[in-house]
């Protein structure tokens, strides 16, 4: 007979007997379990997580939009963050504007929309400011949207060939003095919108500045913005 002789010390020893604790203790625990809900003691519910669809303003796919989707990651939804400008990011509203106007407002609309064709028809859109264009087109247009989510702007509904889906949930937020949402027509938009929707909300935040959601740049309201998280991962739930 052949004996296999495995030296460690004493502390790793006694590390792998807890390994070997927990992992039994895990057995049981999901034995118990398995019983209780066979004798319907319990009823554990599954919970599922939303596959969202995020774009970006018109400064690029920041670390300031990243650092929203790793938010929304830690709760443990799925999030798709395509880069609409091909790498490149900008330091101001101005330089963004200016690269916009190279490519055409339209080319960055039909990236966004590309960027869903490969994933599944059950998405939240959620756009930030320039991508709010082709989220809420998206949203509107895209039979099966589990629902939207639109940051710094609004668009009137009348801007896509079929009218908003009554019973898809969106909310809106802004900040209630942000000349771009507020003189633009966008906050009239995001009115038109709730009142015609069963399941709209239009969240406005006290200040005037337009990417405030941005931890990156100068705008950012970290106070605002958490609130804004806060109430996506409701919506999200």
């Amino acid at each position: 007979m052949t004996y296999i002789v495995i030296k460690m010390d004493y502390m790793r020893f006694i590390a792998l007997k807890v390994i070997i604790l927990k992992l039994r203790f895990l057995q049981v625990k999901e034995a118990i379990l398995s019983k209780l809900r066979d004798m319907k003691f319990i009823e554990l519910e599954e919970k599922t997580m939303a596959e969202v669809l995020l774009l970006h303003h018109v400064l690029g796919r920041t670390k300031g939009i990243e650092a929203i989707a790793d938010q929304l990651r830690d709760a443990g939804h799925t999030v798709h963050v395509p880069d609409l400008f091909d790498g490149c990011i900008f330091s101001s509203l101005e330089e963004g504007l200016g690269y916009v106007k190279e490519i055409g407002f339209g080319e960055v609309t039909a990236r966004g929309v590309r960027a869903a064709g490969e994933l599944s028809r059950d998405v939240v859109y959620a756009g930030f400011s320039l991508g709010v264009p082709a989220a809420q087109q998206l949203a509107q247009t895209r039979e099966g949207a589990r629902g939207a989510l639109f940051f710094h702007a609004c668009l009137p509904t009348s801007s896509f060939e079929s009218q908003w889906p009554v019973d898809l949930p969106v909310q809106i937020h802004a900040m209630s003095a942000d000349p771009f949402f507020v003189e633009d027509g966008d906050i009239d938009a995001a009115r038109e919108l709730v009142a015609s929707a069963d399941h709209a909300e239009l969240f406005l935040y006290e200040g005037k500045e337009h990417l405030f959601t941005d931890s990156s740049i100068p705008a950012y309201d970290a106070d605002a913005t958490k609130l804004v998280i806060k109430r996506v991962l409701d919506f999200l739930a």
